[in-house]
């Protein structure tokens, strides 16, 4: 993996998702970029376009955003911060999920639903085509092939070129790569938390892009006196810089989406990229999570 520009963010390297989308590996999550739970708008509006804004001049682009961030607040905040996008920007959706309040999420994979929102989130990026639409969720009481199937013909139709998905297992990822070809899987994978190991290694042997969600739940770890923040200090970085410099380093095929809301959270983050861990610091880190 090479860099082709020299913004921080391509310190990471790249990675061509289904074989044809490069994008630097380490991109941003719009996730936070919300009230509550997940839900309306955040008290600091120009806060969050500052955001977006400044993690597109420091090289990301891949920003990664779902229908149901709000709903549709992180979608609004894309267009009026990014829009006309920028040649190169791959902006990464979700359908499949439904909202009814703070922090209340109930996956729907009903074919016509996954068509609507991705009509929906096509007209409210304002884009024609999506470059990355990624399954939020299997829904347990729809057939995958229904729900694949349905994604699989908006892709032939021209409004999706990748499909992707996200919290599944080795098994769904097989079943799904049966109807159509999958670019990308987005499961909750960090230093603290690597459950979706065997997910990982799979995506790896198959040339699937690994995006880890939470990918900075330092916790514990980053505490006064904690492991992580001994190596973080004795190597002049900040704990969240290094658990990502471990995402990084532990297989090319993963592309973090740290998310915050702070302008100064989003430079320290990005500051990742160029982070070269020495073998033993890789080692120290890779014992946190074991």
């Amino acid at each position: 993996m090479t860099s082709t520009t020299t913004t921080p963010a391509a310190a990471a390297g790249t990675f061509d998702i289904g074989g044809d989308l490069t994008v630097n590996r380490l991109g941003y999550g719009t996730m936070q970029l919300t009230g509550y739970g997940v839900w309306g708008w955040p008290d600091d509006h120009d806060g969050a376009v500052a955001v977006l804004r400044r993690a597109v001049e420091l090289g990301v682009n891949l920003i990664d955003t779902a229908d149901v961030y709000g709903p549709y607040v992180t979608d609004a905040f894309i267009r009026e911060a990014l829009y006309p996008y920028a040649e190169g920007l791959t902006i990464a959706t979700k359908v499949g999920f439904t909202r009814q309040g703070p922090n209340e999420w109930i996956p729907v994979g009903r074919p016509e639903y996954l068509r609507q929102q991705t009509e929906l989130n096509l007209r409210n990026l304002g884009v024609d085509r999506i470059d990355l639409l990624q399954l939020h969720r299997v829904d347990s009481k729809v057939p995958l092939e229904d729900q694949i199937g349905e994604l699989k013909k908006l892709q032939d139709e021209g409004k999706i070129r990748h499909i992707g998905l996200s919290e599944v297992n080795v098994d769904q990822v097989e079943a799904a790569r049966a109807i159509a070809e999958i670019a990308s899987v987005q499961n909750l994978f960090n230093l603290t938390n690597r459950s979706a190991e065997d997910v990982l290694t799979y995506s790896e042997a198959n040339g699937i892009a690994f995006i880890p969600w939470f990918p900075l739940a330092t916790g514990k770890l980053a505490g006064e006196g904690s492991p992580l923040a001994e190596i973080a200090a004795q190597h002049g970085s900040s704990p969240s810089q290094l658990a990502l410099a471990w995402l990084l380093r532990r297989s090319p095929v993963i592309l973090p989406i740290p998310g915050t809301s702070s302008v100064e959270h989003v430079e320290d983050n990005i500051a990742a990229a160029a982070i070269e861990l020495s073998d033993d610091e890789y080692a120290a880190l890779d014992a946190l999570g074991a």
